[in-house]
C-alpha cells in the first residue's frame, strides 16, 4: 500500500482472515511505530515519509549505530558470527535478486552491530525503529540502483568491508566507514527535488 492510502477495516479483515478487535489492535501498534496515522473523517491511513521524518530516521539511526561502535571496540572474533551469518543472508537474497530479503537481511547486520555494544536499551531504541528504517533501507537500496548503478552483490560488498574493520577494532576507521556508508543517499536526492515524491512510493 502507498502512503496516503486509507486502511479499510472491514477490507482488511477479510483479506487477513481475522476478526476487527486484533485488526485494531494491530492498527494501534503500527500507530505506535509511526507507520499508520489516524485522521478526522479519512479514519486510518498509512502514514506518509515526509522529507522531515526520513531526515530524522537516518540522523538517529547514524547516532545509535555510532555510539554501539563507541562502546563495543576491540571486539573478539567469537562475537562477530551473528553479524557474519547477517551477511551470508543478504549474498543469499542478492543472489536470488530478493529485495524485500536483502533489505531485512540489512536490517538484521546493522541490529547485530548494534547489540556488539552489550546495551540492552541501546539496542531496544535501535530495534523501535525496525519498520521506519526498513521503509528508509529500501528507498536507499532502489536509490543507489538507479543513481550508481550499484547491484545487491555491490551492497553485500560494502557491508564485508565494514564487518572487516569492526573485526580489526581500529575506531576512527569503522567511523569513517559508517559516515561514508551511503544510507542516506536517498536522501541527497529528496533534498535535491531530483528523487519522486515519497509519499507516493509504495
Amino acid at each position: 500500500m502507498k502512503p496516503g492510502d486509507r486502511l479499510r477495516e472491514e477490507q482488511l479483515a477479510s483479506e487477513l482472515g481475522i476478526s476487527r478487535p486484533p485488526l485494531r489492535e494491530a492498527l494501534r501498534l503500527l500507530q505506535s511505530e509511526g507507520l499508520v496515522e489516524s485522521q478526522p473523517r479519512r479514519g486510518v491511513i498509512v502514514a506518509p515519509l515526509r522529507e522531515q521524518d526520513a531526515w530524522e530516521i537516518a540522523t538517529l539511526r547514524s547516532a545509535l549505530e555510532r555510539t554501539a561502535m563507541e562502546l563495543a571496540l576491540p571486539v573478539a572474533p567469537t562475537k562477530l558470527l551473528e553479524c557474519q551469518a547477517a551477511i551470508k543472508s543478504m549474498r543469499e537474497a542478492a543472489k536470488a535478486k530478493d529485495s524485500a530479503a536483502f533489505v531485512e537481511s540489512s536490517f538484521q547486520f546493522h541490529l547485530s552491530v548494534v547489540k556488539l555494544a552489550g546495551h540492552q536499551r541501546l539496542t531496544a531504541a535501535y530495534k523501535f525503529l525496525y519498520l521506519q528504517m526498513q521503509l528508509c533501507m529500501a528507498l536507499n537500496v532502489r536509490s543507489r540502483e538507479s543513481r550508481l548503478g550499484e547491484t545487491l552483490l555491490q551492497n553485500v560488498k560494502r557491508h564485508e568491508e565494514m564487518l572487516k574493520l569492526i573485526k580489526q577494532g581500529d575506531l576512527k576507521c569503522v567511523l569513517k566507514a559508517f559516515e561514508d556508508h551511503g544510507e542516506r543517499s536517498y536522501l541527497a536526492e529528496v533534498f535535491a527535488g531530483r528523487h519522486e515524491s515519497l509519499e507516493s512510493v509504495t
